[in-house]
């Protein structure tokens, strides 16, 4: 297989595919006829050519695979179009816990509902059945509670790569404008960021694969 044949094909394959489809997928579809071809390689060609022939569209990496989206410049067009999605499809309370879930993880029920003043039970249900977060373990406090965690359909939902790119709680009112979050829940999230940095200066808030452990059956 020539590059120009590979890049054909795993131009198809993330265009078809309904999810981001990872690097190892795409590397088990075409087995050996890459010839040592990198898919980095690949998809920097393909965006090339979408940027030369001026399309609207470009290859990215979103929640540990490609998926093809429209280009950032094209984004108040498709907003416009899309008015009110994230809004219909998650109520206030479910944005606030995944708030909440994303930069404090893994955090018991207690915890959020500690943050949000408010009962979490039914939201997080919720969440865990549209597998947005999951359980991830238990915590060492009295009755060991659950923990939870966000899920690569979380990253797939809000178009991010990984954890780690999600903005400091301070920034969170402009990545979720739509979501209008409440003022209590937004500093509630700034003072939870500023005593961690203040504990922790150099600790990331990157999901490790130990968080997705096997206990997403302990309930």
């Amino acid at each position: 297989m020539n590059f120009d044949e590979a890049k054909q094909i795993i131009e198809a394959l993330i265009f078809a595919a309904d999810n981001p489809i990872s690097e190892k997928n795409i590397k088990s579809l075409l087995e050996d006829e890459l010839n040592g071809i990198s898919i980095d390689t690949i998809v920097t060609a393909i965006n090339d050519d979408y940027i030369n022939s001026g399309r609207s569209f470009e290859v990215v990496q979103v929640a540990g695979g490609f998926q093809i989206i429209t280009r950032p410049e094209f984004a108040a067009y498709i907003k416009k179009m899309y008015m009110g999605r994230i809004r219909s499809k998650l109520s206030q309370a479910a944005l606030e816990v995944l708030a909440i879930v994303s930069f404090k993880q893994p955090i018991s029920k207690a915890d959020v509902s500690a943050v949000r003043g408010a009962n979490s039970d039914s939201v997080i249900k919720n969440l865990l059945e549209r597998r947005l977060i999951t359980i991830s373990g238990r915590g060492e406090g009295i009755g060991r509670p659950l923990l939870y965690s966000t899920t690569p359909e979380f990253l797939e939902y809000f178009g991010i790569n990984d954890i780690s790119e999600l903005p400091k709680p301070r920034e969170i009112e402009e990545l979720f404008k739509e979501g209008k979050y409440s003022e209590q829940i937004v500093d509630a999230l700034a003072e939870l960021d500023d005593s961690e940095n203040m504990d922790n200066p150099e600790e990331g808030n990157e999901q490790t694969g130990d968080d997705a452990a096997s206990e997403n059956q302990a309930e």
